[in-house]
């Protein structure tokens, strides 16, 4: 007889998650959605009007003082001081 119980809550785990999927499903459903053709247009129109400057052969190539990644300009002495 001690093992009903233990069936029991078995049973009542596999329901709970049970129903944690389904919420979840629930969930991923009512996620808006959008077809790819129009987020492929989007992604495009985008990456021709955003400038990259990681990307020169498509822009161009970029004044040091544009370039957010170009390495800071160095003092002019080469010191360094332990």
């Amino acid at each position: 007889m001690s093992s009903r119980p233990h069936k029991q809550s078995m049973s009542e785990l596999k329901l709970r998650r049970l129903v944690e999927h389904n919420q979840r499903l629930r969930e991923d459903l009512a996620r808006p959605r959008m077809r790819v053709s129009e987020a492929s247009a989007s992604l495009i129109r985008y990456c021709k009007s955003t400038k990259d400057h990681l990307v020169p052969s498509v822009w161009g190539p970029v004044s040091k003082q544009d370039d957010p990644y170009a390495p800071p300009e160095q003092p002019c002495c080469n010191c360094v001081i332990m």
